[in-house]
């Protein structure tokens, strides 16, 4: 979490350093990225940026969230335009992230190729939680459960965690794989699809 004077600091500059901290990002992993090129394209001494942030990845966890709380707010907003379509909402959101602008698009290509623990639990926040919480209950409010097979809240939970690996699985092979726009939505709409319709015949 940044550090008080960074959230101090007037709207321009910290825009400035946000955007030199998103380039460097965009531009190699976490691992590889460099605090003198964040400070050299941010046009601050190396001391001002341990006044905002404890070192890269507290800056790096930083844009990480607030990407997180965008992606959620805009799923929440898809899932509520497919009327509670969880299968279709998906497929838009899906559409959305891989049609990102090219530097936000570079930085997820990064996020997604080099894929930790800690990664994956806050980038679950965008449309499922790691557990039955509060923020869990309001997307589920908005599903429309009608025609889902599901028994509970517990049920659609674990549906959810399903739904929420087959779309990282297939982001991080449109990105592996540099697969064309199309191929990788004909791809996942192919497994969502499979998904909504199950594989027994009954």
């Amino acid at each position: 979490m940044p550090k008080i004077t960074f959230f101090n600091l007037p709207e321009d500059k910290r825009e400035n350093l946000v955007h030199a901290a998103k380039k460097e990002f965009a531009r190699v992993p976490l691992n590889q990225a460099s605090i003198s090129n964040i400070i050299k394209d941010a046009k601050i001494p190396r001391g001002s940026f341990y006044q905002y942030f404890d070192d890269k990845e507290d800056a790096f966890f930083f844009l990480l969230n607030s990407h997180v709380s965008a992606y959620k707010m805009h799923f929440l907003e898809t899932l509520y335009k497919n009327n509670g379509d969880i299968f279709e909402a998906m497929i838009d959101f899906y559409t959305a992230i891989i049609t990102e602008e090219k530097e936000n698009l570079q930085f997820l290509r990064n996020l997604f190729l080099n894929m930790t623990h800690r990664i994956e639990t806050v980038m679950a926040r965008s449309f499922g939680e790691n557990d039955l919480n509060e923020n869990f209950r309001k997307i589920g409010s908005l599903i429309n459960k009608e025609k889902l097979n599901i028994m509970d809240e517990r049920e659609l939970f674990h549906m959810m965690q399903i739904i929420s690996s087959v779309t990282f699985h297939n982001i991080v092979k449109k990105f592996a794989r540099e697969l064309p726009f199309d191929e990788a939505v004909t791809n996942y709409r192919t497994e969502i699809y499979l998904l909504k319709k199950g594989f027994v015949s009954v």
